[in-house]
């Protein structure tokens, strides 16, 4: 199938997916609203101000794909090109696929020799020590990730909107990466495993070393104005749970599903579910990146985190709005670690979050600090019980861990969001309507 550019063909394959059953209330949905030309709205967080977020709003029919394969969305993204550009995704897109259409395994990347036993006798901490690994099973694995690379990731440039068509559309072992890019808007993906076949070993890290791994599902790097709506974040297909342990650390495939990193700045994430992973959300890149004072403005409002590890989200610098979010830790997930990171200079203002736990979770165990001096917390719900998250953080992790101040040196202006509602109503909300395939 070629790229298709003209309004009549949409019309075909949008009223096809709803003979399948694919089109419930989205881009083509039961009331034949089509969303690819949506902007944000005025005054929904961060993403709003200064000029506001419109995608690909612009584009001209030329520029008006819809793809069902990997190579259909690599010639439309056209290497992030800023040409206003509306990519409509139907059903479900392989990262790890040839241009031809052929699935590509980890086997097929490998090149150079690499092979994991080898890179794990090289490199065992008992005999090499810890130093960075170096030498022919590291170069190989290198060219091995490079390999992989050129197919997974997918630049997305300025200008651009990608939507998914119907309730079922999926990008799956790929990692959309928005680098330096202006005026972007995501919504009504599905998005999972974005599954990295060469993890490196890093020996210094957290002092007992650690796998690390190359992609995120969705990464801003660099970039402003950014519009995130209605996606499906997650390890699904793989999860990191289920795979070996080397070196004593689990041997990790995964890295983000959503980070926001360099400098990117005026950012609103909305109505999205991220599931089922680790590290879910990172915002700002490193505590000596001074260069993201004044930048890192996001906002985060009626998202989902479930089954989510830590980093929901963590944040250096920036000014994060957190408000009306889900956070569900279930009842068999014993490696939960904490929810909201507050680290070097972040300034993290929540409202009216609900938090549902099991037992051996306490309010204190929702919150972690590194380096961090502040967090503004209000109308918090735990359990089903109104909470104030600070005290209890700082009464539980008093001569471990510095206390945290309520004034973070700002406070969200009206005009840059929506109603706020309870977290008990939020909590209600968010569970009915987060995710692909919820747009109403």
């Amino acid at each position: 199938m070629t790229l298709v550019r003209n309004r009549p063909l949409h019309v075909a394959l949008a009223c096809g997916l709803l003979a399948l059953g694919l089109g419930a209330s989205t881009s083509a949905g039961a009331q034949g609203r089509d969303i690819s030309r949506d902007v944000l709205a005025a005054g929904d967080g961060w993403a709003a101000a200064d000029g506001g977020t419109t995608g690909g709003a612009a584009a001209d029919d030329a520029h008006v794909f819809t793809v069902t394969t990997r190579a259909e969305l690599a010639r439309a993204l056209d290497g992030g090109s800023p040409t206003p550009k509306i990519i409509k995704v139907a059903g479900t897109i392989d990262g790890n696929e040839t241009d031809d259409g052929d699935h590509l395994s980890c086997a097929d990347y490998a090149t150079d020799g690499y092979d994991l036993k080898k890179y794990l006798a090289a490199y065992d901490p008992r005999t090499w020590g810890g130093a960075k690994p170096s030498g022919p099973q590291e170069d190989a694995r290198a060219a091995s990730a490079a390999r992989q690379a050129e197919r997974v990731v997918l630049p997305v440039g300025s200008n651009t909107t990608i939507v998914g068509l119907g309730s079922g559309a999926v990008l799956k072992g790929a990692s959309l990466q928005v680098k330096n890019a202006d005026n972007v808007i995501v919504r009504n993906l599905d998005l999972r495993d974005a599954y990295d076949c060469f993890p490196v070993w890093s020996p210094n890290t957290g002092g007992l070393g650690d796998w690390k791994t190359a992609y995120d599902t969705l990464w801003l790097n660099g970039s402003t104005h950014v519009w995130v709506d209605h996606i499906t974040a997650s390890d699904r297909g793989h999860l990191d749970e289920d795979e070996p342990t080397y070196f004593g650390r689990n041997y990790l495939r995964h890295d983000g599903l959503l980070d926001i990193t360099s400098g990117s700045d005026l950012v609103t994430v909305s109505w999205s579910r991220f599931a089922d992973h680790d590290k879910a959300m990172l915002i700002g890149n490193g505590d000596g990146v001074t260069g993201d004072r004044d930048k890192l403005r996001v906002t985060l409002h009626h998202n989902s985190f479930e089954s989510v590890v830590q980093r929901a989200p963590r944040v250096r610098f920036g000014q994060v709005h957190v408000y009306n979010n889900r956070y569900v830790v279930p009842k068999d997930q014993a490696d939960y670690r904490y929810s909201i990171g507050v680290s070097t200079e972040s300034q993290i203002y929540a409202q009216n979050n609900a938090f549902t736990t099991p037992g051996y979770v306490e309010a204190a165990d929702l919150v972690k600090s590194w380096n961090g001096t502040a967090l503004h917390d209000e109308g918090s719900r735990f359990n089903g019980f109104p909470v104030d998250l600070l005290p209890i953080y700082n009464a539980y992790n008093s001569g471990s861990e510095r206390d945290l101040t309520g004034d973070v040196g700002w406070t969200p202006a009206p005009e840059l969001h929506g109603p706020i509602s309870s977290a008990a109503q939020a909590d209600q909300d968010v569970a009915r309507g987060a995710g692909a395939g919820r747009i109403r």
